[in-house]
């Protein structure tokens, strides 16, 4: 099933507005976290599914994770992945002892059920690569393990999928780190960050693709955004520029 494509005006948000909204359906609508990162992975690898043909049973998906929220979508994608036959080799860009919160709590569930995390990894014998080490909240340049995973990835030749943003970019201005990430599509997350739709970007976001995590119509109307009903036919969508 193709995501349905949209030609309604998707109104975009800055990197401040996302943090507010983050805060507001945690402290005023009580939806946590956990929810939120269930929604997005869930999406992520629905999104995986329709990108390899409606099937991922034997094929090779490479998900690589940071240690912060952005990792644990990829862990729960790696999750539902794993369960629908794929061949998942993750790989968590940090110590595996610095995870906290709802991120450790994701590697505990893939752990007790047998997907392992792979210090070494082929990104080059992979149907997909699914970039979820970075999210909005990037400040400089990629820097270390993640830099090189992504030198790695962006010179793999293989379709890369990102979870909110292509890992390096910026989020507000659009304009791309040393390195960036070239993603295929990159799946974003309750409205497109402002950097997505810049012309800078272009070359790293791929297509653009528009994720529902429940973020409630009232809270949109709390930051001045009215919001028109863009979910009705399928909880992800394509964006189409005008």
């Amino acid at each position: 099933m193709k995501a349905e494509q949209t030609k309604m005006p998707v109104p975009t948000i800055s990197t401040q507005q996302m943090i507010e909204v983050d805060r507001l359906m945690m402290e005023e609508f009580g939806i946590q976290l956990i929810q939120m990162m269930e929604n997005a992975g869930g999406n992520l690898a629905e999104l995986s599914r329709r990108m390899l043909s409606g099937d991922v049973r034997s094929k090779r998906i490479t998900i690589l994770c940071g240690g912060g929220n952005n990792g644990g979508g990829g862990m729960v994608a790696a999750r539902r992945l794993h369960n629908w036959g794929a061949q998942v080799q993750l790989h968590v860009v940090t110590d595996l002892a610095h995870l906290k919160g709802v991120p450790a709590q994701q590697w505990s569930i893939l752990n007790a059920m047998g997907v392992e995390n792979h210090a070494e990894i082929n990104l080059e014998d992979n149907d997909l690569i699914i970039d979820a080490m970075i999210g909005y909240g990037l400040t400089g340049n990629p820097r270390g393990a993640i830099a090189e995973r992504i030198i790695k990835a962006n010179a793999s030749r293989r379709p890369i999928l990102a979870l909110d943003t292509p890992s390096g970019l910026d989020t507000t201005t659009g304009i791309p780190g040393h390195p960036c990430l070239r993603a295929t599509a990159t799946m974003t997350l309750a409205l497109p960050k402002t950097g997505l739709v810049a012309f800078e970007a272009t070359p790293y976001v791929g297509q653009l693709y528009l994720a529902d995590i429940s973020v409630p119509p009232q809270l949109y109307t709390r930051l001045g955004i009215e919001l028109p009903a863009i979910f009705i036919h399928d909880t992800i969508i394509k964006v189409i520029e005008e």
